[in-house]
């Protein structure tokens, strides 16, 4: 017999085998956890995991209201397309409507013009009429005068009139051929008379007549005393002589064949 077989134990009492069993069973299974949390972990950190996220899947509701969107959309695009297209359209009509303002405003003008241009041309034809009537009337007053040219002025008149039929040319003076001036020297010169060679100088060699108010032998001019272009002889009877141009030669013709500007009056 053993010496402590009569020695009452002082260890706890041993727990019962199921209580065991149990501590071992959690313990066994939390070591597992252990375990398979340390492989997931290292599995974790030696390859990343990839996450799908899912799209949530339209519902009739979120379709409809894509639709309406679109519908918006596609409204207000073809309300600015139209707000562009009144845009355009108003400014094209502006822009005609500025051409036909100014196209008006130009046939206006022009219109004004032409009225301008003819209210001249009466009153130049009116003028021209007053003219010739006024000579008609001095031509007829000295008809009788014309009969009984006699003196210096009948020498004057009739070297002019014997001098019909000559060629004009410019510079001549005779005995065939004259210019306008040199034919009025010539003529003067017949009644001892001396005159300037040049026209704007003979257009003021004695007394400035009225054309109402002629006689035989007065010298007609045109263009201004002083400046005149062109001379020629009173005649007598609403008629001059003289060297009108090339085309023409030395000529006898009515006043108002060819109206003069004045008259001036040497004899």
């Amino acid at each position: 017999m053993s010496q402590t077989a009569h020695i009452r134990s002082h260890r706890k009492p041993r727990r019962s085998a199921s209580k065991i069993a149990m501590r071992a069973g959690v313990a066994g299974g939390v070591l597992s956890t252990l375990a398979v949390a340390g492989a997931s972990g290292t599995a974790t950190a030696a390859e990343p995991v990839t996450q799908t996220l899912e799209l949530p899947t339209l519902t009739a509701d979120l379709t409809a209201e894509a639709a309406l969107s679109a519908e918006a959309t596609a409204s207000a695009a073809a309300t600015y397309e139209l707000q562009a297209e009144r845009d355009a359209a108003a400014e094209r009509a502006a822009d005609l409507a500025e051409r036909n303002l100014k196209k008006a405003k130009a046939e206006a003008e022009a219109k004004e013009e032409a009225e301008e241009k003819a209210a001249r041309e009466a009153a130049e034809r009116a003028s021209r009429d007053s003219a010739r009537e006024t000579l008609s009337t001095a031509s007829a007053s000295s008809s009788s005068a014309s009969t009984a040219v006699s003196g210096s002025a009948a020498a004057v008149v009739a070297f002019a009139k014997a001098q019909v039929g000559d060629a004009y040319v410019s510079g001549a003076t005779g005995p065939n051929a004259w210019d306008c001036s040199g034919l009025v020297q010539a003529a003067y010169k017949q009644a001892g008379v001396s005159l300037p060679r040049v026209s704007q100088n003979q257009s003021v060699a004695g007394t400035q007549v009225s054309l109402s108010n002629l006689l035989p032998g007065d010298i007609l001019y045109w263009g201004g005393a002083g400046s005149a272009y062109h001379v020629a002889i009173y005649v007598g009877g609403g008629q001059f002589v003289g060297a009108q141009n090339s085309g023409t030669g030395v000529v006898q013709a009515s006043l108002d064949y060819d109206p003069p500007s004045g008259a001036v009056r040497v004899l």
